[in-house]
């Protein structure tokens, strides 16, 4: 098929090398944002003088609105940077391009070779006068199900973008559409497991271990978290109160214990269950490291709440060592990757225990033994556990 007149055959045929690299060479890249750094430099190669470009995804996680990639001419990798929930009350936001085409623009076209004071007021189009870029072009990037995404491109040639290159681009975004969504979904699938099983389970997940019954042994340091007198809190307390109160306490549960190597596998109500693999040799020490920082948070979340007359948050956790099964559990259609064995159940125990005994956290002797010679604990006898035949020799650590 011969090009269009407006367009040289040397140009089209630098164009459809693009389209065709786009097409049918990036099937083994894994990240959008090496893609779109190649795809400037090609763009480049083939006559398109791009300075400046940047793709603009909307995207599902529970801190972040969106996620933005950046490329600057010279670079040999994009830049990505996290966009949070607030953005859109922001100056930064307020008038911009993104904003124009997220309210439903076609396309955002800005000569910035004119007098400013006759041309869009907004910081962003400043900045690129002030790194010498001549003009700039913004379109909307359709993924299915009407997503709607935003890729940009900016140059520093005088006079601007030619008409042919502006068509070029133009005609790249279909293609670009359709290797950003597959990447996207990706990574939205990983994101969606991590937030709601583990980054380790979401990698087993991903991988293929979605079979009813298959899993795992795996030797691990288990911990049990449980809120005290929740049941009173719910019943009395606003509805809206009480979920940013176990948000609060979910995150000082929750953030040491990712710092150090842990893996929350699921939350039960006001209670968590979280593991430390022992393939990593610090792993028992890691959790009570994790539990003495949790601690801290728990100190200073009470005394924030004190200050706005909420009652003090109590809490137990048990602690013990031993194999795990660690796998696919549940019915037919609906499943739950988790772990479960006796020493899942001796854990759960001990946290029970803790409300017996008065003390926050709790030990077994297995445990202990792999720690006592690093952290200070208090023995604090032998008890019977219910569904375990012999007494269990008890450990107290106070962080």
């Amino acid at each position: 098929m011969n090009p269009p007149p407006s367009i040289d055959a040397g140009a089209a045929h630098s164009e459809n090398g693009v389209v065709q690299w786009l097409t049918n060479h990036t099937r083994d890249e894994r990240f959008i944002d090496n893609i779109f750094a190649e795809l400037c430099i090609r763009l480049q190669r083939a006559g398109i003088p791009v300075k400046r470009a940047s793709l603009h995804f909307l995207i599902h996680h529970p801190q972040w609105l969106g996620a933005r990639i950046m490329w600057a001419d010279g670079m040999r990798e994009a830049e990505i940077a996290r966009v949070d929930y607030d953005v859109r009350g922001r100056s930064e936001y307020i008038g911009s391009p993104a904003n124009e085409i997220y309210e439903d623009a076609s396309e955002v076209r800005e000569n910035l070779e004119r007098d400013p004071s006759t041309g869009r007021k907004h910081a962003v189009y400043d900045e690129m006068r002030a790194k010498g870029l001549t003009d700039y072009v913004a379109w909307p990037l359709y993924h299915t199900l009407g997503k709607r995404h935003m890729v940009t491109f900016a140059t520093d040639q005088p006079g601007g973008f030619e008409e042919t290159h502006i068509a070029c681009l133009s005609r790249l975004l279909p293609t670009l559409a359709l290797v950003s969504e597959i990447r996207v979904k990706n990574r939205l699938a990983r994101t969606l497991l991590e937030t709601y099983v583990g980054s380790h389970a979401g990698e087993l997940i991903l991988a293929g271990a979605t079979r009813r019954g298959s899993g795992t042994t795996v030797r691990a340091a288990i911990m049990i978290c449980d809120l005290r007198d929740f049941t009173s809190i719910s019943d009395n307390w606003p509805r809206d109160d009480v979920i940013d109160l176990l948000n609060d306490y979910f995150d000082a549960m929750s953030e040491p214990i990712a710092r150090h190597g842990g893996e929350i596998l699921k939350f039960i109500g006001d209670g968590l269950l979280a593991i430390f693999p022992l393939s990593q040799p610090s792993a028992c020490a890691n959790l009570l490291h994790a539990v003495t920082e949790a601690r801290q948070s728990m100190i200073a979340l009470n005394e924030k709440n004190g200050e706005t007359g909420r009652v003090p948050l109590n809490y137990g956790i048990g602690i013990h060592v031993g194999d795990v099964m660690y796998g696919n559990i549940g019915s037919r259609s609906r499943l739950d990757f988790t772990v479960i064995g006796p020493a899942v159940n001796m854990a759960s125990r001990l946290e029970a225990l803790t409300k017996q005994l008065g003390r926050k956290v709790l030990l077994s002797r297995a445990f202990a033994d792999f720690v006592q010679s690093e952290f200070d604990l208090e023995r604090v006898g032998e008890y019977p556990v219910r569904g375990f035949s012999d007494p269990i020799e008890l450990f107290a650590y106070d962080g």
